[in-house]
């Protein structure tokens, strides 16, 4: 099967999305779309998977899935590049997710550490919703459907792509060679794999409550970068501090630039200078803080510009979604077309069909 390069990426619908979402995928996507190295690119609004968790607050998804498309297009994600679709409005990966799951144990699907991790958090332990066990399978359609084989994501996703790789590997064995193996794409910061919170307890996350969200205003931005999680025995001004947990210093690491100092900090030449004076002490926690608000608002203001128009021309967002959903699904029906081939079962379509059972009966 010849190798081409296909990314596909996308996001749940369960509320606006945050710095951890910017940094872990959305920035390496407008990365590789400027770039245009790529045959293909799709960006999924993954409505159907957020319905796992909340199929009893449809809303929520409703709510979101323009707040989402908002997000996407005002970090600058080009529909003219990229095709945006929403999951729940190409029925072919629904039916290719039904194929799938004869490929896969159940004890697979309660061994993949990602999806342990989440019934942990979700306390599904005691009544756990069979659609919310099998969306790893889910996410192995809404990846193989579109042959795409390049996946910029989290660190934390790499189990739901060997699943996938799995999946794929089965189909092939069976069927013959239709999918090809996805890879995943990690940021090439590691402190931007895993974008702790605000609180420096855990990663950044919507449901925690603890994220900074690319929809905050300044005021909001400030107050909570002046609530973040430093280092506790760094009482005085004086007192010598810790740089490993602190998560300003940890977010200095992702966002800050040379530039930054020049402009804002010039009494140190880099970050690396920042942190020894704060190591020796003398340097307090406010002034460090005031500074990453300058780095992070330099960052979010470009973004709130373009949000704002979009704000104001919804029907813009909407239109970019149905095309790109209509798209998706063109190209969804041919490679389900293939899928049913290969597993002999595209009946009406088989001409060889009905004179094989002539065969038997004569």
């Amino acid at each position: 099967m010849q190798e081409r390069k296909i990314i596909l990426t996308g996001d749940r619908p369960t509320g606006r999305l945050h710095l951890g979402h910017y940094v872990g995928s959305l920035k390496n996507r407008v990365k590789m779309q400027n770039e245009g190295n790529y045959e293909k690119m799709y960006v999924m609004i993954a409505d159907s998977q957020a319905l796992t968790d909340n199929f009893d607050n449809p809303e929520k998804i409703r709510e979101n899935l323009i707040e989402v498309a908002l997000d996407y297009l005002s970090i600058g994600i080009d529909p003219e590049k990229v095709t945006i679709f929403v999951q729940s409005q190409v029925e072919e990966l629904t039916e290719l997710t039904f194929y799938f799951l004869n490929l896969v144990t159940l004890s697979r699907l309660e061994r993949n550490p990602t999806v342990k991790t989440e019934i942990k958090q979700k306390n599904f332990e005691t009544s756990l919703p069979a659609g919310f066990l099998i969306y790893p399978i889910s996410q192995a359609a809404d990846i193989l459907l579109f042959d795409a084989n390049l996946i910029p994501v989290g660190v934390d996703q790499e189990p739901m792509l060997e699943q996938a790789r799995e999946i794929a590997r089965s189909f092939n064995n069976i069927y013959g060679e239709i999918f090809t193996e996805p890879y995943a794409i990690l940021p090439e910061n590691e402190q931007a794999r895993r974008m702790p919170g605000i609180d420096g307890k855990a990663k950044m996350s919507k449901s925690l409550g603890n994220a900074i969200y690319l929809a905050d205003d300044k005021a909001t931005v400030k107050k909570k970068v002046m609530s973040m999680y430093t280092d506790p025995d760094h009482i005085n001004i004086d007192d010598p501090g810790k740089i490993d947990g602190n998560i300003v210093f940890t977010y200095l690491d992702v966002f800050s630039k040379q530039e930054h100092f020049e402009k804002y900090l010039p009494d140190y030449k880099n970050l690396d200078q920042l942190k020894d004076h704060y190591r020796r002490g003398g340097l307090g926690d406010v002034k460090v803080k005031k500074f990453l608000i300058k780095v992070l608002e330099e960052e979010l203001e470009p973004i709130r510009e373009k949000r704002a128009y979009y704000e104001q021309n919804l029907d813009q967002v909407l239109a970019v979604l149905e095309e790109g959903t209509a798209d998706a699904r063109e190209i969804g029906r041919a490679k389900l077309q293939e899928v049913k081939r290969a597993m002999g079962i595209d009946y009406f379509a088989d001409s060889r069909f009905l004179d094989v059972i002539k065969e038997k009966y004569n």
